[in-house]
């Protein structure tokens, strides 16, 4: 009897019986792959050297490793407070910044309008919407400036031209730019890489956006998103 009731006490609890969806950040095993989305409960197997990253609905991600067997994220952040959400995002950015060379790429760096533009004054990860073209953008548009774009493998190269007062510039719809991950940039004499991160299309929830981007390196641009979240919060969606 005693048991029963106290079966019925956790169930009547918040989150108990509510499921959200997770977006699966990274994935090796599991029969699970980057930008999936399962439910919170539903029970995944991991084998021994599998492990997969999953990013609840509240931005809060968790790595699990096998042997493995079981829901990945109980609850899953459903009912999630968004401004706690946000605090949490927030901690993780810092976190994140705290070494020199990521410091360099992020609170550093200067703040983007827009969370999807790629600087290119600067090295480091971007993120990048699929199926979208990169917009490069610079936080000095004073002056007229030219930089040039080359493959890892230099194999080509494309020139740029910024007019005094520009600062957002489509990369071309050319076929030498579509599959490319990695570029080393030219401008001012000096060379840095950046690397861009396709983020999946379909993710419609901002919190688990700046997670990803968070994890993958994006400060600047998560940034962005954090600073929007911000100013206008949102709930968390469910599943």
């Amino acid at each position: 009897m005693r048991r029963s009731i106290a079966l019925l006490l956790l169930l009547a609890l918040p989150g108990w019986l509510s499921a959200a969806n997770l977006i699966v950040l990274e994935a090796r095993g599991g029969g699970l792959s980057t930008g999936q989305s399962i439910a919170s409960d539903k029970p995944i197997n991991l084998k021994e050297g599998e492990r997969v990253t999953v990013i609840g609905p509240d931005g809060k991600s968790v790595t699990l490793r096998g042997p493995f067997s079981g829901p990945p994220m109980p609850g899953g952040g459903a009912s999630a407070d968004p401004k706690q959400a946000l605090a949490a995002l927030v901690a993780t950015r810092d976190a994140r910044t705290s070494s020199v060379g990521v410091i360099r790429a992020g609170t550093e760096a200067a703040k983007l309008p827009e969370p999807w533009l790629i600087d290119m004054s600067r090295p480091g990860p971007r993120c990048l919407l699929e199926g979208e073209r990169p917009v490069w953008w610079r936080p000095d548009a004073d002056a007229e400036q030219t930089f040039t774009v080359f493959p890892v493998d230099r194999s080509w190269r494309a020139d740029f031209h910024w007019k005094a007062g520009e600062s957002r510039q489509p990369v071309p719809p050319v076929s030498r730019f579509e599959g490319q991950n990695a570029f080393i940039v030219s401008v001012d004499k000096q060379e840095h890489a950046i690397s861009i991160t396709t983020v999946p299309r379909d993710i419609d929830n901002d919190f688990v956006l700046t997670s990803w981007m968070l994890q993958k390196g994006c400060v600047q641009q998560a940034d962005a998103l954090i600073r929007k979240l911000g100013s206008t919060p949102a709930t968390p969606s469910g599943p």
